[in-house]
């Protein structure tokens, strides 16, 4: 399907603007930003946006949907469950090799930023967690059914605690600059995880 000039436009504002919102925040990404990164004039911006708001909504959009599309193409390599799951915590860890969006988690920096002032904002990154711990308790839930997993595990209560891990490890690395304390994390989300593993 052939975009129209507006569809390019757009598309091309917020590709431009989306690693800057994750990295500066999206109250602290001024409209000065936005017409420098992406060449152009505030009234070509306001002309495919209603409002600087809404360029960080889509800028969000686009950071969580990249997020999500590189750790599911790691786990759609994954022949079995068990697999599939380690990968959706393994996929994050600095051994992977992975390019994920600059600034780090996009929900992690959403919730930060947008707390009580930025509703819109914080209704998309609270999304982004429950389908985050709903990809987890899925494939849970399947490998339970396929008595891969204990049949006593619950799964949202693992879930959970997998993504606590996981983000405590990036606001360490936001905080620290150093890999190691966020793999550290990560490393215990999946001890987690392989806790619920059944052994042969």
């Amino acid at each position: 399907m052939v975009q129209s000039k507006t569809e390019k436009t757009r598309a091309h504002i917020i590709a431009t603007t989306a690693p800057i919102f994750n990295k500066k925040g999206y109250a602290g990404t001024s409209i000065t930003d936005i017409t420098k990164a992406t060449k152009l004039t505030s009234g070509s911006i306001y002309g495919n946006f209603a409002n600087k708001e809404e360029v960080a909504l889509a800028a969000f959009d686009y950071n969580l949907e990249c997020f999500r599309r590189i750790v599911q193409n790691e786990v759609d390599k994954c022949s079995s469950t068990k697999d599939k799951f380690l990968m959706y915590i393994k996929a994050y860890h600095s051994s992977s090799n992975l390019k994920f969006p600059e600034g780090g988690c996009p929900m992690q920096n959403a919730l930060t930023d947008a707390d009580d002032t930025f509703e819109p904002l914080r209704k998309k990154a609270a999304d982004g967690i429950k389908k985050w711990k709903n990809d987890l308790v899925t494939i849970i839930n399947q490998g339970i059914a396929e008595g891969v997993f204990n049949p006593e595990t619950r799964s949202e209560k693992i879930a959970l605690h997998i993504i606590a891990l996981s983000e405590f490890g990036f606001l360490m690395y936001s905080v620290s600059k150093e890999i190691k304390q966020c793999d550290q994390m990560l490393e215990m989300a999946l001890e987690v995880a392989e806790s619920i593993i059944k052994t042969q």
